[in-house]
């Protein structure tokens, strides 16, 4: 664990629990090549922010790394409609390249 996660999960372990803090230690436990880790943090991101669109787009990649694409989709579906709510076009069209390659995967 680098420096800077240790920081992050020490805050966490302090009680400062937070959607971003969630997501930045998902994201790093992703950088890391540790989708479990990631899974756990993502997951518990989207469940304090249920609109935290970039959240859903990490979590579906971390499902897709753990193989399990049907739960990517979801992820991405539901990130997808947040930014849209949200008017967020760049995770709008991120979130629909995902969808179109794991089509592509899946077809």
């Amino acid at each position: 664990m680098n420096p800077m996660t240790q920081r992050l999960q020490a805050l966490l372990d302090a009680g400062k629990e937070t959607a971003l803090l969630r997501y930045t230690l998902g994201k790093a436990a992703l950088d890391d090549a540790q989708p479990a880790a990631a899974l756990e943090h993502l997951l518990r991101a989207t469940a304090l922010d249920p609109h935290y669109s970039v959240a859903w787009k990490l979590l579906g990649k971390a499902q897709l790394a753990l193989e399990n694409p049907s739960a990517a989709r979801q992820a991405w579906e539901h990130g997808l409609a947040c930014a849209q709510y949200k008017g967020d076009a760049q995770v709008v069209k991120e979130l629909g390249v995902f969808l179109k390659r794991l089509d592509k995967q899946q077809g």
